[in-house]
């Protein structure tokens, strides 16, 4: 049997989702004996886009059986997808849902097809984990993935179906980086505003930002301050077994959303199909939960509210 190479298109290397999705890969890589080869885009999709083209249109290495990849910017690059399947290599795309792999998979015979997390259903769990923070209302500080990512919106969307009605939202934009989202917070903690807008809750659209704004607030110099903004309740998304769960256990955030890494299972569904010439389904979703369960976080929401005599946080 052939041996298989496969690429792997990844976001960035300084994410921990991102970071877990590669080790997915490389161990389904190696338990099916085929070539992984792993790219990162920086959060650069033209970045991504060339890497890509690059592999489809070189004359000087043969050509890998696959390609994987999870899109950076808004569209899931619709050109470079034509272009790989006409070269005969299958296309894989994560974490987006896209419109035009239907019309591929009509007019090529490689396998293309979707692995994704429900973002939608990502962002309602975090929705109802902040009712059961938030059972009176509120105010919400979320740190949104990037303005033209899809699985941002998603979650955005999601999130205000089941939020409360009376909890209130204030957004800024983050790169899913701990670093950025630092960065973006410290600014904003500049601004007299910063300090009137009663904020409840942190919620980040991923744990590395929820980190993030954790760490600008650990850097306020008015030991007050700092305080008070730490005791706010910290919410992320991912769940990374050693590191957004690993994050709860420790009481740095207060929850997170296990989101499966999904590029091991498109690696050994893409292996699957390549061998044996079944095309999988269009698309496939990827079921996430709560860590802790919304009931448990709701019943320490409780505990907490009561030991502060009733006060909230």
């Amino acid at each position: 049997m052939k041996k298989l190479k496969v690429v792997l298109s990844l976001t960035t290397r300084d994410n921990d989702y991102q970071i877990e999705q590669a080790a997915a890969a490389q161990e389904m890589a190696d338990r099916l004996n085929l070539d992984l080869e792993l790219l990162y885009a920086e959060n650069d999709a033209i970045l991504q886009s060339q890497q890509l083209l690059n592999i489809i249109q070189s004359n000087s290495v043969p050509h890998p059986d696959g390609m994987i990849f999870e899109p950076v910017g808004g569209t899931a690059m619709p050109q470079v997808a034509r272009a790989c399947a006409a070269a005969g290599i299958a296309w894989v795309v994560l974490n987006r849902e896209v419109d035009y792999i239907s019309d591929l998979r009509r007019n090529y015979k490689v396998p293309i097809f979707s692995i994704s997390s429900d973002h939608e259903e990502i962002g309602r769990i975090q929705g109802r984990q902040i009712a059961a923070l938030l059972p009176n209302g509120g105010s919400v500080l979320l740190i949104q993935g990037p303005a033209e990512n899809l699985a941002a919106k998603q979650r955005t969307t999601g999130m205000y179906e089941t939020k409360p009605v009376e909890v209130h939202v204030k957004v800024m934009k983050g790169n899913w980086t701990a670093a950025n989202a630092c960065k973006i917070v410290n600014s904003w903690l500049k601004l007299s505003t910063s300090q009137q807008a009663g904020i409840d809750i942190i919620a980040a659209q991923n744990d590395a930002m929820a980190m993030g704004a954790r760490k600008a607030f650990q850097e306020i110099a008015d030991a007050g301050q700092r305080e008070r903004w730490l005791a706010i309740p910290h919410l992320g998304i991912d769940g990374a077994t050693k590191t957004g769960q690993a994050w709860v256990q420790r009481g740095l955030i207060n929850a997170t959303i296990v989101v499966p890494t999904n590029a091991g299972k498109a690696i050994d569904m893409l292996a699957h199909a390549l061998h044996t010439g079944n095309i999988p389904p269009e698309k496939t979703l990827t079921k996430p939960k709560s860590f802790p369960a919304i009931e448990d976080l709701a019943k320490k929401s409780e505990r907490r509210s009561g030991a502060a005599g009733g006060s909230g946080f």
